[in-house]
């Protein structure tokens, strides 16, 4: 009888681990989606999925995402470090009254990563003009959390004033890291990049455009903002905005035609720094209050214009 049982145990202790083993390999360093494709398929290169939500649950941690042909993927909700890539392909986010991805730092399934990455690259986001955020994260936790935005398109949120091309809210100060290069976003009913964080935060934009929307880029809640080689013009509002102790350094960059100010700081601690950058046919230049300031290098075409400060301009 002892035996029998034995024997028994031992074969569910095989199932199992079986069971795991075949789990561990359904989710692949690299799947792939195809505009016909099945989200029943394994997302190999030769039975792709049709979804990224599709995707994501048989690609391994730290794996990527690709895609075959032009098509649309769908939203969708990351939990764990993963790049989607669609280099080469046309490779569309419909989101319709609703988010396009969604980056919940707090909601990744492995408690054991320190350094939760997420890189989206060659992506086009298309609100359809009913768009909420094209891409959302959030987060509290205090490892560190990166997410790298590359060679994307973001257009068409105007469900109203929450709608943005990347809204940022994460409080995860120490480690939080946002990098946006060669991205378009336009046509937002409020901003097209807005950070909203605590101190230690950092982001870096660069070789970007933003136009055509309620504001071009904001920050508030004291992160530090480098933007260099960026192109923010046509927007119905403000065209850099700080607020709350954050600080912009704006460097080789445009900052023209915006139906608001080109520049606004608000608040003790709250600093933009220009420098070689054109900021030309704004509602005004810039302005200050409650202790915030804008300082130019001195280098910089404003029309003749001199930007306000409430202390001393950096040589």
């Amino acid at each position: 009888m002892n035996k029998f049982r034995f024997t028994i145990q031992m074969l569910a202790v095989a199932i199992f681990m079986f069971a795991f083993a075949s789990m561990a390999q359904a989710q692949a360093t690299r799947t792939w989606v195809s505009g016909v494709g099945d989200d029943a398929n394994p997302c190999s290169r030769t039975a792709p999925c049709k979804t990224f939500a599709g995707a994501i649950s048989k690609t391994a941690l730290n794996g990527e995402i690709n895609c075959l042909d032009p098509a649309g993927f769908g939203a969708v909700t990351i939990t764990k470090s993963i790049t989607i890539d669609c280099h080469e392909v046309f490779a569309s986010v419909l989101h319709s009254g609703t988010n396009g991805i969604n980056i919940p730092f707090d909601s990744f399934t492995n408690v054991s990563e320190t350094q939760r990455s997420v890189r989206l690259r060659n992506l086009n986001f298309n609100g359809a003009n009913t768009g909420n955020v094209s891409i959302n994260i959030t987060g509290t936790t205090n490892v560190t959390t990166k997410v790298f935005v590359e060679d994307c398109m973001l257009d068409g949120n105007f469900t109203g004033a929450t709608s943005r091309g990347i809204l940022d809210s994460r409080t995860n100060a120490a480690g939080a890291r946002l990098v946006v290069n060669n991205t378009t976003v336009r046509n937002m009913a409020s901003t097209g990049i807005s950070i909203v964080g605590a101190a230690a935060g950092r982001v870096s934009i660069s070789h970007s455009l933003i136009s055509n929307c309620a504001f071009g880029i904001a920050a508030t809640g004291g992160p530090k903002v480098a933007v260099y080689d960026t192109v923010v013009v046509s927007n119905t509002g403000v065209g850099i905005q700080a607020d709350n102790a954050s600080t912009f350094e704006v460097d080789h960059c445009v900052v023209s035609n915006n139906a608001g100010v080109g520049f606004v700081a608000n608040g003790a601690g709250s600093i933009i720094r220009v420098s070689n950058t054109t900021a030309l046919n704004n509602s005004s230049l810039a302005t200050v209050s409650a202790g915030g300031a804008v300082s130019s290098y001195g280098n910089n075409q404003a029309g003749g214009v001199a930007f306000p400060s409430t202390g001393t301009s950096p040589s």
